[in-house]
């Protein structure tokens, strides 16, 4: 497992923390009228090659939480989702929400529209991706004749999740939660991609996560949960850069990873040893890209 140099959480009043990752820590609420519900904090970190900076993207917690509250309203007729509550803490205003305690399904759901990254990976390898056959010839960046689901399993911490078949989750979760998240992540997806279409934006992939609800009458529901359609979670490519053959630009990290890749960095990533700290410049730009994409996406200045 990767060391991944993740900062303890600060305290919040009113909350116990429960757990951290990569971006986000997660608390329970102990106090109020959504007491024993969550409250999910998006902080500035950033990380790459599995290791957490010690520096920040500023504002980038706040990118997150309101892309993710954006879409989730652009997604409200197709999926319920588990946001409760933005009235939170003031340590933690604008880049946190109260959401359900739900029972997460162990599944991350991806959506492929264009064959890069893992996917391309495994079709080099294999000619399928998730053991879905596709056409000879693709390249990275190819766009997909249909968008497809490839599911993966949730790894522990610093480990990489593991691209897997349908087959493999419906006999994990059941036919029928199977077929509905299947559903649901295509659906979410082919939307999500017209909307980004429309701003000059292509929706390359995402993951989405989803858990399950009772109400008070036991009626059971599958929720859109987590975070949604953020540069983090999703690829997202500026279509005037888009060239299949050539790997395009995220907006995201990608200014991060391609600068420790450069001579400039001076890391041999092969030795082993955490990378060099980021420049201001690199900060920056960062932080300019993450702005770029929410501004883009929903038309919004931030």
């Amino acid at each position: 497992m990767a060391e991944l140099n993740i900062p303890p959480a600060p305290a919040i009043d009113g909350a116990r923390h429960l757990h951290s990752g990569k971006v986000r820590d997660l608390y329970e609420v102990t106090e109020g009228e959504h007491a024993g519900q969550l409250l999910m904090v998006a902080s500035d970190r950033i990380s790459a090659f599995d290791y957490v900076f010690d520096a920040v993207i500023p504002d980038k917690g706040e990118i997150l939480t309101r892309l993710s509250l954006w879409w989730f309203d652009q997604l409200d007729d197709l999926a319920p989702n588990h946001v409760l509550s933005t009235d939170v803490p003031d340590a933690v205003k604008g880049r946190a929400v109260i959401c359900q305690k739900l029972h997460m399904l162990p599944v991350e759901c991806v959506a492929r529209g264009y064959l890069t990254g893992s996917g391309l990976r495994e079709y080099d390898e294999t000619g399928a991706v998730c053991g879905i056959a596709l056409p000879p010839g693709l390249v990275d960046g190819s766009r997909l004749s249909e968008a497809i689901f490839t599911p993966a399993t949730k790894a522990e911490l610093g480990d990489h999740d593991e691209n897997v078949s349908y087959d493999y989750i419906s006999k994990l979760i059941g036919e029928d939660d199977a077929a509905d998240l299947r559903r649901l992540t295509l659906a979410i997806y082919h939307r999500a991609e017209e909307i980004a279409r429309g701003a000059g934006v292509i929706l390359a992939d995402t993951k989405f996560e989803f858990g399950v609800r009772h109400d008070d009458l036991g009626n059971r529901a599958i929720v859109l949960a987590d975070e949604v359609l953020t540069p983090d979670s999703s690829r997202y490519w500026d279509v005037r850069q888009w060239s299949p053959g050539t790997a395009t630009p995220s907006f995201d990290k990608d200014v991060i990873r391609r600068w420790l890749l450069s001579p400039d960095a001076g890391w041999d990533r092969a030795a082993g040893g955490p990378p060099p700290a980021l420049p201001k410049e690199i900060v920056e730009r960062t932080r300019a890209r993450y702005i770029e994409a929410y501004e883009r996406l929903t038309g919004e200045r931030f």
